[in-house]
C-alpha cells in the first residue's frame, strides 16, 4: 500500500510539472468519454419520450393500417384501402364479440390560422369513438358528437400546442374560430396534454374535427380511411380481438387463404418492442463511434508515456541504481498513465452531462419532447472504460520503463 501511495504522489507530481502536456493528453479521453455519456443520454431520453407516446396512445389498443407492412412484402402489389364499409363491418357485435370500440381516422397536415397567426399541423378527421379509444379529455368545451358528424359540421377542437400555436393560450377558446385549409371553423373546445410526441408527430399538436367533415372538405377521399384504431373489450383479449378483425377483413378483401393480408395489424406491444429496438440499436451505434474516440485518447496517453519514459530515462536509471525493483517503475508509470485517464475520464463526465443538459434545452426549445438523462450506469461504464483504457495502453510504457538496464539507462544522453 505505501509504495502505491509513493507511486500515486510521484505520479502526481510528474503531471504538474507538465501541465500543458498532460492537459493536451487528456483531451483525447474528456472528449472520448463526453461523447460516451452524452449519447447513452440522449438515446435514453429518445425512448422515454417514444415509450411514453405510444403508451399515451391508450390501452388495449390495435392500429389497422391499408397495405402490407411486414418484412419481405411489398406493400405496392398488395395494398388497398380501408373504408368507411370496412369500419362498419367491424362495429359488428356479433362478427367481433372481443372490440369494444372502432375509431377510424383521417390525417391530412394543413395549413391552419387563427387571429392573424398561421400554423402548419396534423388535421385529424376523427368520430366520437375516438375520444374513447384514445383517452382523450377536454380541458374546456366537448368532444365531437354524432351530431357533428352527421352534419358534417365545421367545428374544431384544438391540441394545447395548436392552440398555444395559434392564440397564444390554451383557455378561453370556445367559439373562437379557426380557419383549416382556408374554410372557417369554430372552435368547440380544447384537449388536454397527453404528451410523449415521438409517434405521428406531437400529440398536443393537432386539429381534431368530424371524420365526416374532413372527408368532404379536406382530404377530399369519401368512404377512404387512414387508420382504424380497435380497442379490446380488455387487456387479455387484444389477441382475440386482432384475430377476428383479420377474420373480417379477409372475408371483407375476398383474399384466399393462399393470400396474405393487404392490411396491417399493430399492437401497442409491437410498437413498443419495433421502436425500444431501433432507438437501443442506434445508442449502442453511437455509443461505438463515441468509443471510437477513447481509443484515440488512449493512443495519445501511450505515445506521451513513451516520450516520457525516454526523457526520464536516466531518471530511471538512477532509481534502479539506488535500489528501485522493477515492480516500483512499473508501478510508477502505470500509476501516471492510470491518473491522466481517469483525469480524463472525470471531466468527460462532467462535459457530457453538460452536452446532455444542452441538448434538452435545445429539444425543448424547438418543443421536441426529448430529455436527455445521465444514467448511473452510463457514468460508472464511462469510469470503468476510461480506467481500462488508462492500464491497456500504459502497460507498454510502463514496462518498457521496468525493463530498461541500470547502466544502459545511466549513459542515456
Amino acid at each position: 500500500m505505501a509504495t502505491f501511495w509513493l507511486a500515486l504522489r510521484d505520479a502526481v507530481r510528474s503531471l504538474l510539472a507538465n501541465k500543458m502536456r498532460s492537459l493536451l493528453t487528456v483531451l483525447g479521453i474528456v472528449i472520448g468519454v463526453a461523447a460516451v455519456i452524452a449519447m447513452l443520454a440522449i438515446g435514453r431520453g429518445a425512448e422515454n419520450s417514444i415509450t411514453s407516446s405510444i403508451e399515451g396512445i391508450g390501452t388495449n389498443l390495435l392500429f389497422v393500417m391499408p397495405g402490407r407492412m411486414r418484412p419481405g412484402s411489398n406493400p405496392a402489389a398488395i395494398s388497398r384501402h380501408l373504408t368507411l364499409t370496412d369500419v362498419r363491418a367491424l362495429e359488428d357485435p356479433l362478427a367481433a364479440p372481443a372490440v369494444a370500440q372502432v375509431a377510424p381516422l383521417v390525417i391530412k397536415d394543413s395549413v391552419v390560422t387563427a387571429a392573424g397567426e398561421s400554423h402548419v399541423t396534423s388535421v385529424v378527421g376523427v368520430t366520437p369513438n375516438y375520444a374513447a379509444a384514445r383517452n382523450y379529455h377536454t380541458t374546456e368545451g366537448r368532444f365531437i358528437n354524432d351530431t357533428d358528424l352527421a352534419g358534417r359540421a365545421s367545428v374544431a377542437l384544438l391540441g394545447p400546442d395548436a392552440a398555444q400555436a395559434l392564440f397564444g393560450r390554451t383557455a378561453g377558446l370556445v367559439g373562437a374560430t379557426v380557419r383549416i385549409a382556408g374554410q372557417p371553423f369554430r372552435v368547440i373546445g380544447v384537449l388536454e396534454a397527453k404528451g410523449g410526441g415521438a409517434l405521428s408527430g406531437n400529440q398536443d399538436d393537432r386539429v381534431l374535427i368530424p371524420l365526416t367533415t374532413a372527408m368532404a372538405r379536406i382530404t377530399h377521399k369519401p368512404n377512404r380511411v387512414d387508420v382504424i384504431m380497435v380497442s379490446a373489450t380488455s387487456a387479455d383479449e387484444v389477441n382475440e380481438a386482432r384475430q377476428e378483425v383479420e377474420a373480417i377483413l379477409r372475408e371483407r378483401h375476398h383474399l384466399r387463404p393462399d393470400q396474405d393480408d393487404d392490411f396491417t395489424i399493430f399492437t401497442q406491444e409491437e410498437f413498443l418492442g419495433t421502436f425500444r429496438t431501433i432507438t437501443r440499436v442506434l445508442t449502442i451505434f453511437l455509443g461505438g463511434i463515441a468509443g471510437i474516440s477513447l481509443l484515440v485518447g488512449g493512443i495519445g496517453i501511450m505515445n506521451i508515456m513513451l516520450v516520457s519514459v525516454t526523457e526520464r530515462t536516466r531518471e530511471i536509471g538512477l532509481r534502479k541504481a539506488l535500489g528501485a525493483r522493477k515492480r516500483d517503475i512499473l508501478i510508477q508509470f502505470l500509476t501516471e498513465a492510470i491518473l491522466l485517464s481517469l483525469v480524463g475520464g472525470l471531466l468527460g463526465i462532467v462535459v457530457g452531462w453538460g452536452i446532455a443538459v444542452a441538448v434538452g434545452k435545445i429539444a425543448a426549445a424547438s418543443h421536441a419532447d426529448i430529455v436527455p438523462q445521465v444514467g448511473l450506469n452510463a457514468v460508472l461504464l464511462a469510469t470503468l472504460f476510461s480506467a481500462a483504457v488508462g492500464v491497456f495502453f500504459g502497460l507498454y510504457p510502463a514496462n518498457r520503463a521496468a525493463g530498461l538496464e541500470p547502466v544502459e539507462a545511466l549513459r542515456y544522453e
